[in-house]
């Protein structure tokens, strides 16, 4: 059974530009389509699609599940709930107990809804995480498939210099990475969400209206555009 729906995810962190005519807003946000999966009432509920974030940040993962509430007249209690991007000795690795993660990750399972929260993401964070419940039935174990997958990254837009006019804003923009670069690197830049052509390198000039929300990934991963976006404002009179 595939049951669509639509949703927005996210999580916004507020960051400060170095000019004060422009805001910073980081914002990790995607539209995603709720599936469920599983046959005979057993089932795990995913946002199907990548999640990005930039390091540092705090990401939640939401998933919800369902199982049989009875099977050949026993009632179903769920005994144990657990993420997991590892495998280790044919079991997984809940990430409560994986040293990866230690002191960084809490989850929140109320009511056949649970939430994976994870502070502090690190680029090694990127994942495919997957959910799985156990019972007190036989067989009664059930993993979530596909998962999600979660990208991390490092970039982020500087604002290099700006003027405000009445109605826009000249700015030139620099996609920055706190670690340094290894050979030459070839950007994307993107304006309300649509990729700017012919912008493939780090700094990109240009009119901005109010209200544009400029992001940068890098070209080999720019299905998945970095959470950075400025704000731009401008002077009424």
């Amino acid at each position: 059974m595939v049951i669509s729906c639509y949703c927005w995810c996210y999580d916004t962190i507020s960051l400060n530009c170095l000019l004060t005519e422009v805001i910073v807003i980081v914002v990790s946000a995607v539209l995603c389509v709720t599936v469920i999966q599983g046959q005979n009432n057993w089932g795990v509920t995913y946002t199907d699609t990548h999640i990005c974030v930039l390091e540092g940040s705090t990401v939640d993962i939401y998933c919800t599940y369902t199982y049989p509430s009875r099977i050949n007249g026993r009632s179903t209690t769920v005994q144990t709930t657990s993420w997991f991007t590892k495998w280790k000795v044919n079991a997984p690795v809940d990430l409560r107990t994986d040293p990866d993660y230690t002191g960084r990750v809490e989850y929140y399972c109320p009511d056949k809804v649970c939430t994976l929260t994870i502070r502090d993401v690190r680029q090694r964070d990127s994942a495919v995480y997957k959910f799985r419940f156990i019972t007190n039935q036989p067989g009664g174990r059930y993993t979530g498939e596909p998962g999600v997958t979660l990208s991390v990254t490092d970039l982020q837009v500087q604002v290099i210099r700006s003027t405000v006019h009445q109605f826009y804003t000249e700015a030139e923009l620099k996609c920055l990475s706190s670690k340094s670069p290894t050979g030459r690197l070839t950007f994307v830049w993107f304006n309300n969400g649509q990729k700017i052509n012919k912008m493939e390198t780090a700094s990109y000039k240009g009119q901005f209206n109010p209200g544009d929300h400029i992001s940068c990934a890098l070209k080999e991963n720019e299905d998945c555009p970095s959470p950075p976006v400025c704000e731009f404002t401008s002077l009424y009179l």
